[in-house]
């Protein structure tokens, strides 16, 4: 089983690859989605890493609050979407 992790507070420039460094320290990451402005393109400064059950709560721990590119990291287990309504 696997859990997901939000991770919010990100600095804008930080990549897949420095918050899978980040996480994998703490248990094996199973995947990382940093979220973009679909019409910049430019990151939104938070993101989602799935990592084994057993390692995502270590992860919480160690890395909520944690100094990360000059910006505290905010991370805890992601709640599921909500249906947003339809936009026109």
């Amino acid at each position: 089983m696997s859990k997901s992790l939000y991770v919010g507070n990100l600095p804008w420039a930080a990549t897949e690859a420095e918050v899978r460094d980040l996480f994998s320290a703490h248990g094996e990451v199973l995947s990382v989605k940093l979220i973009t402005d679909r019409e910049t393109g430019r990151a939104r400064g938070f993101g989602f890493v799935e990592m084994e059950n057993s390692a995502a709560g270590a992860a919480i721990e160690a890395l909520d609050n944690y100094s990360f590119g000059g910006r505290n990291l905010k991370v805890n287990e992601a709640r599921p979407r909500e249906e947003r309504p339809a936009r026109y």
